[in-house]
Order: structure tokens, then sequence, then C-alpha cells
């Protein structure tokens, strides 16, 4: 199927998911134009559609009376500013991950992803109705901010090393592109973590200031180019087992849309959400054959590499839990959605799914 007809298709769930009431509303609501601030470079052709095809599906469903422009990182600000830029009204909105943030609040993590959390359908539940919602509003409300889901990268890679990852002494002294709590758990591994926007990592790693340099996978990894001074790829990004992205809106904008309008953009960032997961799943498996074709090496990280990263993720969220208090507001819960979805997958998904990816199928129609 064709972006184009992926995209009309979607559109059903927008129209849907207004009242015929709104829908005519929007049609002669008031005239208004955003900016909007994006994370994410030029070439990442599906994260920045994410916020690209909200400002489309926006602008159809108003008349065009309702228009959001898109600017890639560094446009209006550098791609790790955007939530200060949607704070401060420098835009009306902005499209990022809550974890290039963690500075200013370690729970911010949670708009995104943690070392070893949910994965995308679990994060979706969490969110969407395991009262994840509610407990993000409250927190970016300290910072002026309304934030919606808006995309989903599904699970990451575990990014490109000049030299191969054999044992956990491989690590130490390692300075690698890692946002966020993830670098702090790599830290206690003794990876020196280096925090850079998508735009900077290729020539980082190039010019050796980074050894190594995770950036999402296959689709995205191949338009920066990375397997060009890194050969060696590894999984899975044990950091990143989904990465949801969102969209951020100034809270005095939000407040000031009509309820119409804001229906509108629910739905479009619903739409987007998970048309960004569709775009990767379908595009990266192409994606990768090209990667390994144009020399890429394939490695799983060693278990005791995962074991300890695991252990020192869990020692680090405690320790983070005891001395912030909006970070212990939404890890209690978190933790305990966490353990009850693990064992429905375990039961339900995991092994259909181990079964499927290890059991090799014949047909004649196979090639």
């Amino acid at each position: 199927m064709s972006r184009r007809s992926f995209v009309g298709a979607m559109g059903l769930g927008l129209a849907a998911g207004l009242t015929g009431k709104a829908a005519r509303a929007a049609q002669t609501g008031p005239e208004i134009k955003w900016r909007l601030a994006a994370s994410y470079p030029k070439n990442t052709d599906i994260l920045l559609g994410g916020p690209k095809q909200v400002a489309q599906r926006v602008a159809e469903a108003t008349n065009n009376r309702f228009q959001i422009q898109v600017f890639a990182a560094g446009e209006i600000v550098p791609g790790l500013q955007v939530l200060d830029a949607v704070q401060n009204g420098t835009v009306e909105c902005g499209h990022s991950a809550s974890y290039y943030y963690v500075g200013k609040n370690p729970a911010l993590a949670f708009d995104t992803t943690l070392p070893f959390g949910l994965n995308t359908r679990q994060q979706n539940a969490w969110v969407n109705v395991g009262g994840g919602q509610a407990l993000l509003n409250d927190l970016f409300k300290t910072f002026n901010i309304y934030p919606i889901p808006c995309g989903n990268t599904g699970a990451q890679m575990g990014g490109w090393y000049r030299n191969e990852i054999k044992s956990l002494s491989d690590l130490k002294g390692l300075k690698m592109r890692i946002s966020g709590i993830a670098g702090q758990v790599l830290a206690k591994l003794g990876v020196i973590p280096q925090q850079l926007a998508g735009g900077d990592v290729y020539s980082a790693l190039e010019k050796g200031s980074i050894d190594a340099a995770e950036w999402v996978g296959p689709y995205d990894d191949e338009k920066l180019g990375l397997y060009r001074v890194a050969k060696h790829y590894y999984y899975p990004g044990f950091w990143e087992g989904s990465a949801m992205t969102s969209l951020y809106i100034n809270r005095k904008q939000w407040d000031e849309l009509p309820p119409d309008y804001r229906a509108i953009v629910q739905a479009a960032c619903a739409e987007a959400n998970l048309a960004m997961t569709a775009r990767f799943d379908a595009l990266n498996p192409a994606a990768l054959k090209r990667l390994v074709a144009a020399g890429a090496k394939l490695h799983a990280f060693p278990r005791d590499i995962l074991e300890a990263a695991e252990k020192a993720a869990f020692e680090l969220y405690d320790e983070i839990a005891a001395a912030n208090p909006e970070f212990r507001k939404i890890y209690i819960p978190w933790l305990a959605f966490r353990r009850d979805v693990q064992l429905w997958f375990r039961i339900g998904e995991n092994y259909f799914d181990n079964f499927n990816s290890t059991n090799r199928v014949t047909s004649k129609y196979l090639s």
C-alpha cells in the first residue's frame, strides 16, 4: 500500500473520531496559525513525518483554518531545545522525545521510554488505558505544556560501534552517543555517555569524538550513514524497547483552542502515533538487508551485558524514586503495570512471536 493510500485509510479514523457537529464547526472556526519546532533533522522522514502528518490532517479537517507549520531541528531552535521553546512560548508547539530533557526532571523519561521498560503496545496500553496519560499531564503542567502521544519508533537497535563489544570490559571508557536515563544506566557499566542531536551524530562518529552511537533503527540509521564510519551494528536497543514521541503544546495555547480544534488535534495525533510505528515496521526490514549488504556486521549484545544493564537500570530507578517525588509518583504505578502486562505478554504474545520468528516456513510461493 502506498503512503498516500495508507494515510488516506488512516484518515477514516480521524473522521470517525469527530462528531458531525464538531466537524462542521471546525469548517467555520477561527483562523489560527501555529509554528511547530521538531527535534529531528530533515532527512528523518518518518520521525519528521509524524508532525507533518498532524499538520496536514488538522488543515484538512478545518478547511485550512487551523494551520501548523513544521520546522525541522535547527530551523527555529536546536533539536534538544524544543521543550524549552514550547514552555516559554517561542513556538506554540513542538514534536520531541521527553528523555532528551531528563536533566530538568528524570520523571520526563516516562513520556518516551526507560531502559528495560515497555514495548510499543504496552506503552500505548499504559498511556491510553493504564492511567499513564493522567500522570504525564500532571507532570507536564509544571513545564507549562500539554503533551499528546504522537508517534513511536517501535523497538530500536543497539547502535553502531567502531570495535566489537565482546564483554562488559569492552564498555569501560567507551564514549557513546546515547540520551537521558539510558546514558546514566550505561555510565554505571563504565560508558561515557554523550548527548547529541541527530544531525550531529555522523560527524562526531566520523571524527572519533565518540566511539559508538545509537540513533533509531535500520531505516533512519541508513539515512544518517552511520554504517560508513562504524561497522559493528548491535541489537537489541534495550534502552528503547519502544520510544514514544509526543506533540508538546504550550498550555496557554492549548487552553485557548476551541474544543472542536482540540478534538481534531487529538485525533490527528492518534493517527500519527499508529502511522509512525507502521512505517518503521514496514521499512526497517529492507533497510536492514541493505545495511548488511553494505558491510554492516550484526551482533547481539552478550547476555552478561544485558543482565548487568538491567540490574543497573532498576537500581538507578529506585535511587531516583527515593530522591524525586515526581518520578516516584509515576514509577510506582508504572512498575506495577509493567509487572502485570509482562505476565500477559509472556503467555499470549511472546511465545507466539518467538515461535513465528524462529520457525522457518517453507512455501512454493516464497523465493
